[in-house]
């Protein structure tokens, strides 16, 4: 079964072919995430704001490995919340994330900088979304993925109409849709299986890329945007 039909079967939509998005990714040098709705369901726990997953880390972990397979480099990855979300900057830490950002409230300019920072274009970043303060940002980015909310139907009809994304994952947030996203984005790089045994063996390439890893010091950023 391709790629497409797997993720279709399971309930994704696909708005632009898996082979189109397979051919923009080769370009694709940074990875910008969302926090509520996407890495979780929106809800705040406490003070803190709302937590993460770690299916959600691992497969995100895993399309850095798989990029840098590729690449023989790190992306460059980021988080934007429009909250002071201190689980996102606590693992943005633990893994090494380039930036944070937290408090933003125009995301687009915070993608923009984000993009200028690390000198990449902006049409060579990615943005992971799920409601409407991010459609801004989605809109200018090379490629959008969404994380469907069963909750906001005439929103979804919005971004379809509107052109505004890619991909609608099948699962939502909190039921671990950056896994979902980040396993198909590995699948569109075509080395999944190499991605997998080589961080099964956990010697020799892996453990060169989690040094490199382990290097990168999170930029964080609590902005007014």
């Amino acid at each position: 079964m391709s790629i497409e039909n797997t993720f279709a079967k399971l309930g994704g939509k696909f708005l632009s072919s898996a082979d189109d998005i397979a051919h923009k990714l080769k370009d694709i040098h940074g990875f910008v995430f969302d926090w509520d709705g996407v890495f979780n369901n929106g809800v705040k726990a406490h003070e803190k704001g709302s937590p993460f997953s770690e299916p959600d880390s691992m497969g995100l972990n895993m399309l850095r490995f798989s990029y840098w397979l590729i690449h023989g480099k790190l992306p460059y990855v980021a988080i934007i919340t429009g909250a002071n979300n201190l689980f996102a900057l606590d693992f943005a830490k633990r893994e090494h994330l380039h930036a944070v950002y937290l408090n933003v409230k125009n995301k687009k300019e915070t993608i923009n900088e984000f993009a200028q920072n690390h000198d990449i274009g902006i049409d060579q970043t990615t943005f992971v979304f799920d409601d409407i303060l991010d459609l801004s940002a989605a809109e200018i980015t090379q490629l959008a993925f969404c994380v469907r909310r069963n909750a906001s139907p005439l929103f979804e009809t919005f971004i379809k109409e509107q052109n505004l994304c890619d991909y609608i994952s099948a699962h939502e947030g909190g039921q671990h849709a950056v896994r979902e996203i980040t396993e198909l984005l590995i699948g569109l790089n075509g080395n999944f299986d190499e991605t997998l045994k080589k961080r099964m063996a956990y010697e020799g390439e892996y453990l060169h890329y989690l040094s490199e890893r382990n290097k990168v010091e999170v930029s964080y950023i609590s902005s007014a945007l």
